[in-house]
């Protein structure tokens, strides 16, 4: 990984943690999910995605080595942050690769951002709260520093943020995470351009008939020996929970690129 390159980019009123691996073919953006940041959620996957493409990965705000400022955490900010870097890098066109809050990111910018998306790869997350587990939801929203402490998330917190003493209103801005969102409308996810592949483990937060459901509204499920292949695809991951949803590295690394590299339709 010696060709790697960090830095960051002025955006929003944030410093936004970047690093771009790799080099070639129509860059990758990766986008984490909450609490977690480019090294605990990509960091065994990033050498093979890597090997044939450019990657960008960036941290969002308040997340790993990004700053924090005074603004809820909400999709549709997350998303403006992420137009911004990539106006920052001179990026015109990438593919997006998210998970569960980054997975809700790069769904907000293959519906209202599509010229900048060629390919989205969308993992553990419903485009309507109808799909979502209840007990996640719950959950999240009671989070302490207390309940966390000791995990990989607290230790790289620490390691890692600007301002390291500001931990638990993450939590509570993650507890409170885009209050009132109403999801997307059936008619706006048929409507997105840019070929997809779903993910979404066995054991995940989001239900798998929600996954489906979505799926079906992508032009899948289908019997593709006699329709051929849809352009947008599902994956489900085995013994795969929420928390683990990459876990996986073989088996993720082989879905998404071979999702990636199958020609464009048409």
């Amino acid at each position: 990984m010696s060709d790697q390159v960090t830095g960051y980019a002025p955006v929003n009123g944030l410093r936004m943690y970047y690093e771009i691996h790799g080099s070639g073919g129509t860059p990758l953006l990766l986008l984490h999910g909450g609490l977690f940041n480019i090294d605990l959620q990509f960091g065994p996957l990033l050498p093979g995605l890597a090997a044939t493409r450019q990657v960008i990965a960036a941290d969002f705000q308040a997340h790993g080595r990004t700053n924090d400022v005074d603004r809820p955490l909400t999709v549709a900010g997350l998303a403006d942050d992420v137009v911004g870097l990539l106006g920052h890098l001179g990026v015109a066109r990438a593919d997006v690769f998210g998970f569960s809050v980054g997975g809700a990111v790069a769904l907000h910018l293959a519906i209202r951002n599509p010229e900048l998306v060629r390919k989205a790869v969308i993992s553990s997350v419903s485009f309507h709260p109808r799909g979502d587990r209840s007990e996640n939801t719950e959950a999240v929203g009671e989070m302490t520093v207390d309940m966390i402490a000791g995990t990989p998330m607290e230790q790289d917190y620490l390691a890692k943020s600007p301002h390291p003493d500001r931990l638990q209103v993450l939590l509570d801005k993650l507890g409170s995470f885009d209050p009132g969102f109403a999801g997307w409308s059936d008619e706006e996810v048929r409507a997105i351009a840019a070929p997809t592949l779903i993910t979404v483990g066995d054991c995940d937060a989001v239900k798998l008939d929600h996954a489906v459901e979505f799926l079906r509204l992508r032009g899948g499920d289908v019997n593709g020996d006699f329709t051929g292949v849809p352009a947008s695809q599902l994956a489900v991951f085995p013994g795969t929970t929420h928390f683990n949803g990459l876990g996986h590295t073989g088996m993720v690394r082989e879905a998404v690129l071979s999702f990636l590299d199958a020609p464009m339709p048409g």
